[in-house]
């Protein structure tokens, strides 16, 4: 191991004679740490506390009342644990990732109660990013920026490697500090599953700039877990820059680096005098509360054709292919704008028999598998992109989370439908619970939509099917929104626009109380053409969400005087 230290406005280049090979070679591509190595953090003043006054606030939208003083150890004990639990995985030969429910309903929400964890789990994704924000600050190191432009001047492609809760809060940091698009692949443990020090964090990167480990150099700050991952993945060079962990591992560690950096800046002279070799192709692998006025427990909502209606917008979808195809070029794959949109156009049919082969044969009661971001892109998408050759796989699914987010805000444009703010303004006035229950390739572009039509503080819990796993008709949906508001199902109201997805999950799940509204996704003939009786018949069938606004009040205030099952409204 050499080590180079850094002067104060220096890049550190002595003591560097003696560089193996590996080295003084410039690589095929550049993996870099994002904490430690792009970024250093520091702890925000109150930070705790400010997370804990948002937290309270969160519970309180689902009917639950605790004080941010009760929930500033709640979060202290969970990040303790979580400290534990990352110092732990980093012994183990191939450590998996934590999912965002996990950690908010075991780690922090333990203590809780079951309602209250269900709340939190609900918005698990959302949470993490704010906590993030919350806690620290993040600064770009000495010489990154010199760095990444001297490796796009040599041709060099840059990629992320990184542990991280909230791969979307380093996604989104990188963009605020105008370095994102240097990054040809980001590589994220709460995005693909694995964490380091499994060397497939590693490999994945490398696979998506097309090439292999043992041509990168990878750049990390500490010893367990970088350090580790570099030798087990067997990059050809393998560098340190010290920032707050480095000299303090968990545990000794045996494995060594081929190099310490001060800070990123001696990075810059290594790689400029690196020489130019030619990179041939990488190998192809191939509770009840009973006290709600009016007898009304909680009020659940479907998102799309109820709280919104979309319609498709071909330039918004140009706009998203032209971005996919400008992702893809950067990092090897070169793709024109029309190939992207006609790949997406494949991959929304592809998807559509997708969820109708997992739906078929289902009655309300059995499970329901959700897709998720990483078989949307890597199993819908990537067949229709191999000619690229398997590298591309591999950036699919490193990307898959960022990707997914993007493609969900711009396959259709969503419009709130009249009605909704005052059903939701009605649920609050008369100290009703709401959930949204959705099915959604991703819960967290419904949330963005939510919270910029000015709708999210007035929603008490989120179960988005990509999150859960789970898609209606089964009603683990609608079980897990009544378990998050505490809520007894036969005093509760669902507002569907899908016969058998809304009205079989929320039948299932035990609702008392369910409602169609027309102007859905379900044309009035088909509404008209339901039996007079059976499972798919609602209580109700509402002409729109002014209607259902009314009708809940009626409910909420005289439920006995609520116009009686099969009213049309």
């Amino acid at each position: 191991m050499t080590i180079a230290p850094s002067p104060e406005n220096a890049p550190a280049t002595q003591g560097t004679t003696d560089l193996p090979a590996a080295l003084r070679t410039r690589p095929a591509a550049l993996l870099l740490d994002f904490g430690g190595v792009v970024l250093t953090t520091s702890k925000r003043p109150g930070g705790l506390d400010t997370m804990a006054e948002h937290l309270s606030a969160v519970l309180a939208r689902a009917g639950h009342h605790r004080s941010p003083a009760e929930l500033v150890p709640v979060l202290r004990g969970g990040k303790k644990a979580l400290k534990d639990w990352k110092n732990a995985s980093s012994r183990l030969l191939a450590p998996t990732e934590l999912d965002h429910r996990t950690i908010w309903r075991e780690f922090y929400g333990s203590p809780l109660s079951a309602a209250e964890r269900e709340v939190l789990a609900g918005s698990a994704g959302q949470l993490q990013q704010t906590m993030t924000r919350t806690l620290t600050d993040h600064t770009v190191r000495p010489g990154v920026r010199e760095l990444l432009d001297l490796a796009r001047r040599l041709g060099v492609p840059v990629g992320i490697v990184s542990n991280a809760h909230s791969g979307r809060t380093h996604r989104a940091i990188l963009a605020e500090q105008g370095i994102a698009e240097a990054f040809a692949v980001q590589v994220y443990s709460d995005e693909v599953g694995i964490r380091k020090p499994h060397p497939g964090m590693l490999e994945l990167a490398a696979r998506a700039l097309g090439t292999t480990p043992e041509r990168c150099w990878y750049v990390g700050d500490t010893f367990d877990r970088d350090v580790v991952a570099g030798r087990r993945a067997a990059v050809a060079g393998l560098i340190l820059t010290r920032d707050h962990h480095t000299d303090r591992p968990p545990f000794p560690v045996a494995e060594e680096p081929d190099l310490v950096l001060e800070d990123p800046r001696g990075l810059v002279a290594l790689l400029d005098a690196a020489t130019a070799v030619e990179h041939h192709e990488a190998p192809r692998p191939g509770p009840v509360q009973g006290d709600q006025v009016g007898g009304v427990s909680a009020l659940l909502l479907d998102h799309g054709g109820v709280i919104a209606v979309s319609r498709p917008d071909d330039a918004t979808r140009r706009a998203f292919a032209a971005r996919l195809a400008a992702k893809l070029s950067a990092a090897g794959y070169p793709t024109s704008t029309d190939e992207s949109a006609d790949v997406l156009d494949r991959a929304r049919t592809a998807h559509k028999a997708w969820k109708n082969r997992h739906e078929a044969g289902t009655d309300g009661v059995a499970a329901v598998e959700e897709i998720d971001a990483r078989t949307f892109w890597v199993d819908l998408v990537g067949p229709l992109l191999d000619h690229h050759g398997p590298g591309v796989r591999h950036w699919l699914r490193a990307e898959a989370h960022a990707l997914v987010v993007d493609y969900a805000r711009t396959k259709s444009t969503p419009t709130v439908r009249p009605g909704v703010r005052e059903l939701l303004l009605a649920a609050r006035a008369a100290g009703v619970p709401v959930a949204v229950v959705s099915n959604t390739v991703c819960g967290r572009a419904v949330r963005e939509e939510l919270v910029e039509h000015g709708l999210d503080d007035l929603v008490g819990a989120h179960v988005y099917s990509d999150e859960l796993g789970r898609r209606k008709p089964d009603p683990t949906t609608v079980r897990t929104a009544l378990t998050a508001l505490g809520a007894d199902p036969a005093r509760a109201v669902f507002v569907g626009d899908k016969p058998h997805r809304d009205v079989a999950a929320a039948r299932a799940g035990g609702v008392g109380t369910v409602v169609l509204v027309r102007g859905g996704a379900t044309s009035d003939e088909a509404l008209a053409a339901l039996p007079a009786t059976g499972p798919l018949r609602a209580d109700h069938l509402a002409a729109d969400m002014t209607a259902v606004a009314a009708l809940f009040e009626a409910l909420a205030a005289h439920p006995a005087a609520a116009p009686r099952p099969g009213t049309r409204r």
